[in-house]
Formats: structure tokens, C-alpha cells, sequence
């Protein structure tokens, strides 16, 4: 059964930064591995959560985590059309993140009510999105596309974007990104390491998850 995501309250997009430095990127293969992931990441002071739609167990997970979970702010990512927008949000996502930006699905999440944190790569990108009304972007993928460099050379001509920039960034390399004042904070997947979604040591994630709650800037 949907959950009326409408019954959430609608968030700012920038809202979703405010909540720590790093948004977990999660993908999960098993439903019945979602609420205690979720458990593990809040006990571990990480409360906004980014359930990617790349496997079938996706839009199940959000659900089971909205409906079980509300003190977390479960998100959907790779949302690719406004089909998986609209999915997502009768599934119970408080909010959407793309890996590219379309007009499309800027649309559908602004008729859904539902923010969206787009995905740019490039200078023309940026400008679409701002055109549509989006300025705290997703920078994707961030060490492929020119990592910090480029978020340098973005600073002057976009000075009214933020970004969270994901895609290959570690608890290592994540600090460097935190520092720029562009940047609010950082999305990875090293919270939630596939080893250890696999085998249940929850444990272990709830220990990433609060060294990431230690990391320096991003709000």
C-alpha cells in the first residue's frame, strides 16, 4: 500500500543538507535488509537517507522506511523520468535526487511537491537547472566530471549555487569537498558498504555513519 507522501512536510531543498555533512547514496538488493540499514544509519546520527531506484528493491525500501521510520528523511535517487518521481513519492520520498537534469523531471517533482536535488556535470547544465528554478545542486559523477578543481572554477560565475557533490568520494576525500564554501555538503556510499549490508554488521555501518557525522563543514 502507498504512503501519502503529501502528509510529510514539504522541505526546502536545502533543508536536506542541513542535517549533516554526508547523505548515505544506498542500494539496496534486499528488502528485509532496509529498516535495520536505516536503524544502523540514525543510531549513528545520520538522518537523511538516499535509496537509489537501481534495483527492484527500491521503491519497497522507501516505503518500508517511511512508514516504519519517520524520524528519518528518506529520499529516492536516480530518479530518471517523472514516472519514477511520481513512484517514489506515493511510495512515502521526502525528496528526489537525479543523477542528470531534464526539464521533465524538474517539472513532475515541482507538481509532486517534492525537492528535488538534480544532477549537473556542466556549466550548461547549471544554467538549465538555475533557468528551472534550482540552484543547490547535485555535482555528478564529482571525481570523474573534475572533482574539486572544477567546483573552484564554478565558484565566480555561479556564485548562487551550492552543491553536493557525489560520485567516487571517500571519508577520506570527503573533508577537501566539505571546505569549499560552494559546497553544502556530500553524497557516498562508503556509509553502506555492500560487505557489510551482506552480512548484517550493522554495527559497522552505525560507526561510519557516525564518523561522517564528524566530518567538518557541509551545513
Amino acid at each position: 500500500m502507498a504512503v501519502n507522501a503529501s502528509s510529510a512536510v514539504p522541505m526546502n531543498p536545502v533543508d536536506i543538507a542541513s542535517h549533516g555533512p554526508v547523505i548515505p547514496v544506498i542500494v539496496i538488493d534486499c528488502v528485509a535488509d532496509a529498516l535495520p540499514l536505516a536503524e544502523a544509519l540514525l543510531a549513528g546520527g545520520v538522518k537523511v537517507l538516499e535509496v537509489t531506484l537501481r534495483t527492484a528493491a527500491g521503491l519497497p525500501a522507501i516505503e518500508a522506511i517511511a512508514r516504519n521510520l519517520p524520524e528519518a528523511v528518506v529520499g529516492v535517487g536516480t530518479v530518471l523520468n517523472a514516472d519514477d518521481a511520481r513512484r517514489a513519492s506515493e511510495a512515502g520520498a521526502r525528496f528526489a535526487v537525479s543523477p542528470g537534469y531534464t526539464f521533465e523531471v524538474g517539472s513532475a517533482c515541482k507538481r509532486l511537491d517534492l525537492p528535488l536535488l538534480p544532477g549537473v556535470a556542466t556549466s550548461s547544465e547549471i544554467m538549465a537547472a538555475l533557468a528551472d528554478g534550482f540552484s543547490f545542486l547535485k555535482f555528478f559523477p564529482a571525481e570523474a566530471a573534475g572533482a574539486i578543481p572544477l567546483l573552484k572554477a564554478w565558484a565566480s560565475p555561479f556564485g548562487q549555487v551550492s552543491f553536493c557533490p557525489t560520485g567516487g568520494i571517500t571519508q577520506a576525500t570527503a573533508p577537501h569537498y566539505l571546505a569549499l564554501p560552494n559546497v553544502r555538503c556530500v553524497g557516498g556510499s562508503w556509509l553502506t558498504p555492500a560487505d557489510a549490508v551482506r552480512a548484517g554488521d550493522w554495527a559497522r555501518i552505525t560507526q561510519l555513519a557516525r564518523a561522517a557525522q564528524g566530518l567538518r563543514g557541509g551545513s
